[in-house]
């Protein structure tokens, strides 16, 4: 059995990213930038006002109470193209361009106007570039504001709409085949057999696949017959990735292994160091990558937690894959752990002090996915690990909050 991280090393550098393409803006979300992006302007173009009120000399403002001159009004969208001498000022909005000649702003509430006079009283002064935005303030023309390979979010999308960028270089959505195995399964909806369950792993792995940023294509599932399994296997060509579930054992009916490297699967390794998801296969089948997940559902779900998202943000362009981890205190003590790295499902609340509290469920059956949906977090337990009492320190990789959320 070879580690975790070694596994998705391994895993990591046998995957390249997929192609690049263009797209809009309103279409960027969630996608991976192949490119920097370049501010291409500068934001704010002109040196603005922060409020509305009047925009003046800062040295006519520095003994008040002062009346000036109100020689025009600028509203955002307009500008006055006249030097301000002193003694004036204009009556300036929030967003409006200073005038040429002023660099402060009179908020509104400091001051008293005299319209039919053309005049406003200054009642409280300001030091020189108050409540005055300067050119350039948020960015630069030319100014790298969002890097190669990250994944755009909500508020990138506006970042970028400020820099004036309408269609962006990234990488494609890589396209992902999955292939559930076994006599025992059918699809939701499908008539059951008497000794036959439904299949839960072919659609949260769509989903967990989309959430990952791909292109899931969910294949039929494979009956435990080679020639079934092999023909199905071949409709995967031409996708970036192949991911499969069950038969990765080495029971009489755990064909995945052996049917695929009769066809051309070159593996990689086949069993690693975990709970749950020992039975975690890698090869490369045809020139595609390929992952055979276990058949549990759990087991396959976390998995593709530890090992497919991290492969699915390569093929995507992007350039850090890992896990995050945090840290949470122990809800209730552990024993000593065996050799394998453990991942315990877990709740989360917070105790008197503020902290978060990882409650691992008794009953970690790899069967279970009530308990997965229910949990908040991943316990994370390094092989061999020592005893730990209640309260103390755990690693623990938390299922929302991110881009991937179960």
């Amino acid at each position: 059995m070879i580690s975790v991280a070694e596994a998705r090393d391994r895993i990591r550098s046998a995957l390249m990213p997929v192609g690049v393409e263009t797209v809009s803006l309103d279409q960027a979300l969630g996608r991976v930038t192949a490119t920097p992006l370049l501010a291409r302007r500068t934001q704010p173009p002109k040196d603005v006002s922060a409020m509305d009120g009047y925009a003046v000399r800062g040295t006519d403002v520095q003994t008040i109470p002062v009346t000036l001159k109100v020689v025009a009004e600028v509203a955002a969208g307009g500008s006055y193209e006249t030097d301000v001498p002193s003694g004036n000022c204009t009556r300036i909005f929030t967003g409006a361009p200073l005038p040429s000649g002023t660099d402060t702003i009179i908020i509104q509430e400091d001051t008293v106007a005299d319209e039919a006079a053309g005049t406003v009283i200054i009642r409280e002064g300001a030091k020189t570039g108050t409540y005055v935005r300067k050119a350039g303030l948020d960015f630069a023309k030319g100014d790298e504001l969002i890097p190669a390979g990250h994944r755009l979010t909500a508020r990138d999308i506006g970042t970028v709409a400020g820099m004036n960028i309408p269609w962006l270089s990234v990488y494609r959505k890589p396209r992902i085949a999955i292939l559930s195995t076994g006599n025992e399964i059918a699809m939701p909806g499908d008539p059951l057999g008497p000794n036959q369950i439904v299949s839960s792993n072919g659609p949260a792995l769509c989903a967990a696949v989309t959430a990952a940023g791909g292109v899931p294509t969910l294949l039929p599932i494979a009956a435990d017959d080679p020639q079934a399994l092999a023909e199905l296997a071949h409709h995967a060509s031409g996708h970036d990735m192949l991911l499969t579930t069950g038969g990765a054992s080495v029971g009489k009916h755990d064909l995945v292994g052996s049917v695929l490297q009769d066809i051309g699967l070159k593996l990689d390794f086949w069993k690693i160091a975990m709970r749950p998801g020992k039975p975690l296969m890698f090869g490369i089948l045809n020139n595609m990558p390929m992952i055979g997940l276990p058949g549990n559902p759990v087991s396959a779900l976390v998995c593709f937690l530890l090992f497919g998202q991290s492969a699915l943000a390569r093929l995507g362009g992007m350039t850090d894959t890992d896990p995050v981890f945090e840290t949470a205190r122990l809800g209730t003590a552990l024993g000593e752990n065996d050799q394998r790295e453990d991942y315990l499902r877990a709740t989360l609340h917070r105790d008197s002090d503020g902290f978060l509290v990882a409650e691992p469920f008794v009953r970690q059956d790899s069967s279970m996915m009530r308990r997965l949906a229910a949990a908040d977090c991943l316990i994370r337990r390094l092989p061999h690990a020592a005893p730990i009492k209640e309260g103390q320190p755990v690693e623990i990789m938390m299922f929302s909050g991110g881009y991937l959320s179960f």
